[in-house]
């Protein structure tokens, strides 16, 4: 098995991907596209088709460069003026944990559609 590779264990209904050591860009990849479906023939992108995915160890993932930490931001607006929040990669996996940082790299690669919160029910992540 190449360095490069994600461990993944698949059974019927469920596959288990082991994060330790591995980038956050990859990880959430892998489980985006399981989630819908794309790695099988039967795929349909009006129908969740994919399996249940489990990622294993997300506190020992690997963040690629020293500085993403702090240059990575994520940003919500209240709607209201000046109530724009930005926070940072470091912040926010101090306050809620690698578990969050996973959550919505995975949920910013599923399509805006009404599948989107059925597919998020459907990931598992344990720290």
């Amino acid at each position: 098995m190449n360095t490069n590779e994600t461990k993944i264990t698949d059974t019927n209904e469920e596959v288990v991907i082991d994060a330790s050591n591995k980038s956050l860009g990859r990880i959430a990849t892998e489980a985006a596209e399981i989630l819908r479906g794309k790695n099988s023939s039967s795929f349909e992108k009006n129908k969740i088709t994919g399996k249940k995915v489990n990622i294993i160890n997300a506190s020992s993932i690997k963040i690629t460069t020293r500085n993403k930490t702090r240059q990575k931001t994520y940003v919500r607006y209240s709607g209201y003026p000046g109530g724009k929040k930005e926070e940072s990669l470091d912040k926010l996996s101090k306050r809620l944990g690698y578990k969050e940082v996973i959550k919505r790299a995975v949920y910013g690669m599923i399509p805006n559609n009404k599948l989107r919160p059925l597919l998020m029910k459907r990931l598992n992540i344990s720290e």
